[in-house]
């Protein structure tokens, strides 16, 4: 068994293997190839996640490389961000507002009126792009294509950041929070999660100064997305009890609080917890009774149409599969859902109905569903639904006796691996 095949017997992916080790999923790739091989300090968790001895990552991975000689040069870097120009982005942010937070208590200068007028216009014109780059993002098939658009939007802003004064950079900053949200988004989607987390990190700073409340509050949820999807539940409940009073100090009328609710859920379901995860998502219902419009459609979009879905997956999780079908079919069934609408959510409720049909041994259910997830995660590269079918592989178990259940593995397995 070479590395690649023992990763994913232990059902890791690459890039989840790789942020485990704090390095670059490129880099357990070349592993994986034999090109490079692991440094020795990297060599003991290397070991420890992949349940082996050092001798026995040795014969797995080959020996620790030698000491480079000066004049072969230095070796290559391994960047834990997605690329030079975004570790550059992040950097230049976050030198403008430890400047901006260093003045805010200052006393406003002459003529700070008159400039934040101006700035008022010049926010908005980003808020506005922001806007139309969120409603891209949703409608886009593959969200990764949406990305150069992004970044160049997020350097525009740095570019305004640097060349204003302090007091100009301050009102800039919910501009900025809601961009570096959806830059996480797409990071997530990629399954990059230590971009995620740093764009992240990034928009809560920023709306914390801009004090947008329910903005802080959406970059703290999407933060706790990150240890949710790296099953550290009780960080995520303590990032999302942090959410939760930020949003009470928000605005009452928009669904923020709810969508906190809803997360909480499954943080609860993580830990085991039926009574408090139906006691959040009882809360999140509550987001029907606002008047109006209670989401944004770009960086709060939380209106109560997913609660459905929402639920079957909880109740998957907690092991309650008649629960769990009643309420993704249900789900299923929405318009919203319908085949050739909203892929990523469509192809995340299909591979939860596939998992209800494994847990119940019918190979029938997982093929009719777990296929149709394939399709839509190959048509889409997303990477959100990439990851719910790895999930789906590790229940397959004994039905992979079945050649089609067999073959529907294999092509996970390939997906997951490119």
């Amino acid at each position: 068994m070479g590395l690649a095949e023992r990763r994913r017997a232990l059902g890791y992916s690459q890039e989840e293997l790789a942020h485990a080790l704090g390095v670059d999923r490129r880099t357990v790739g070349r592993w994986e190839g034999r090109t490079t091989t692991p440094q020795p300090p990297l060599r003991p968790r290397l070991a420890e996640l992949l349940h082996l001895d050092l001798d026995e990552l040795d014969a797995l991975v080959g020996q620790p490389q030698a000491v480079r000689p000066e004049s072969a040069g230095p070796p290559p870097r391994d960047h834990h961000g997605s690329g030079d120009l975004d570790d550059m982005i992040r950097r230049q942010f976050l030198r403008a507002i430890t400047v901006t937070s260093a003045l805010v208590a200052l006393p406003p200068e002459e003529g700070a009126a008159l400039a934040e007028g101006a700035l008022r216009g010049m926010s908005d014109d980003f808020l506005r792009m922001n806007g139309h780059l969120w409603q891209v993002y949703q409608l886009a098939r593959a969200k990764r294509s949406v990305y150069p658009v992004v970044r160049d939007q997020l350097t525009a802003l740095n570019e305004t950041l640097g060349g204003r004064p302090e007091v100009e950079a301050q009102a800039l900053c919910g501009a900025a929070g809601d961009l570096f949200q959806l830059a996480g988004e797409l990071a997530f989607d990629g399954n990059r999660y230590t971009d995620a987390a740093a764009s992240y990190t990034l928009a809560a700073s920023a709306s914390q100064e801009a004090k947008s409340y329910d903005l802080w509050a959406c970059a703290l949820v999407r933060h706790a997305y990150v240890d949710l999807y790296e099953r550290r539940y009780a960080d995520a409940v303590g990032a999302l009890s942090a959410a939760e009073k930020v949003a009470r100090r928000g605005d009452g009328s928009l669904s923020t609080r709810y969508w906190v609710a809803a997360v909480q859920a499954e943080a609860y379901a993580g830990l085991g917890d039926l009574s408090a995860c139906e006691r959040a998502l009882d809360e999140a219902e509550k987001v029907t009774g606002l008047s109006g419009a209670a989401h944004n459609g770009g960086w709060l979009r939380f209106d109560g149409s997913r609660l459905a879905e929402e639920r079957g997956a909880r109740y998957l999780q907690l092991g309650r599969l008649d629960l769990a079908e009643k309420a993704l079919s249900s789900a299923l069934s929405q318009d919203i859902l319908a085949s050739g609408q909203s892929f990523r959510r469509r192809g995340a409720v299909l591979t939860d109905l596939a998992a209800v049909g494994a847990r119940r041994q019918d190979p029938d259910q997982v093929i009719a569903y777990g296929g149709e997830a394939l399709r839509l995660a190959r048509t889409t590269s997303s990477g959100y639904v990439a990851r719910k079918l790895l999930g789906l592989r590790t229940d397959l178990g004994p039905l992979t006796r079945d050649a089609r259940v067999a073959e529907l593995g294999a092509e996970i397995d390939a997906l997951c691996t490119t």
